[in-house]
């Protein structure tokens, strides 16, 4: 784990961002029907995920790469800060249309919530890029309900299209291993009301700048698949 401090302002994450959108190269896909983003360490020194880059937007990074067993995790603690990793990822949303992952929350910011602005905090999102400079977000916060839907979409000069899912709400399953699994053209379609691009990015995210509060937690397991069938070693 270490701390970088950064004065860098919450709302540059629409611009940082968008280099996934402008700049995403082909992501190979895998022969048995998915496509998996490794959170393998940099190196030693490094504990950064391989292919993955920090961006803080406001506070203190606390984060690293573990290991648990034979899994590499990536490991989150937040307090007063929001901050992100970020990859390219170019998926044929098509091709593949399912999106799962592993998450594992340890301590969600009690007063957050998607629906209120000042205390919009969650300890853990999973952010997909489409190359039309639109973005689905999936949180896990701690009083919306799941399946509440939000709009954080931004004018110029930025000119993104958000959309916010709650997929995992309050602090019943915190401290387990839970996998979440989506349907990406589904989601879309229904958000969007268009037939998916292709996606370009992904982010992970923290934030607990708004409530003032701490969180802490972990993901594991990003995998983009053909069909819910596609097994995974």
């Amino acid at each position: 784990m270490f701390a970088l401090s950064s004065v860098i302002q919450h709302f540059t994450l629409v611009i940082l961002f968008s280099f996934c959108l402008a700049q995403a190269d082909q992501t190979r896909a895998d022969q048995t029907g998915y496509i998996s983003l490794d959170l393998e360490r940099i190196s030693e020194r490094n504990i950064l995920p391989r292919n993955w880059r920090l961006m803080v937007h406001a506070g203190t990074a606390d984060l690293g790469v573990v290991s648990e067993g034979s899994e590499h995790v990536l490991h989150i603690k937040c307090k007063e800060s929001s901050f992100s990793i970020e990859r390219k990822a170019y998926v044929d949303s098509a091709e593949y249309p399912y999106i799962s992952w592993t998450w594992k929350a340890l301590k969600i910011p009690a007063h957050g919530d998607v629906r209120v602005r000042d205390r919009n905090d969650q300890a853990l999102q999973v952010l997909v890029a489409f190359e039309n400079r639109k973005v689905i977000s999936y949180v896990w916060d701690a009083n919306a309900p799941e399946g509440t839907i939000s709009d954080e979409s931004t004018g110029w000069p930025f000119n993104l299209a958000v959309k916010v899912i709650v997929v995992r709400s309050g602090h019943a399953d915190t401290g387990k291993w839970i996998t979440q699994t989506r349907n990406i053209n589904k989601d879309y379609k229904a958000l969007f009301n268009e037939q998916p691009p292709h996606i370009t990015g992904i982010r992970i995210q923290t934030n607990t700048q708004y409530t003032k509060d701490s969180a802490e937690g972990m993901i594991k397991g990003i995998i983009f698949r053909r069909a819910l069938s596609a097994a995974v070693p």
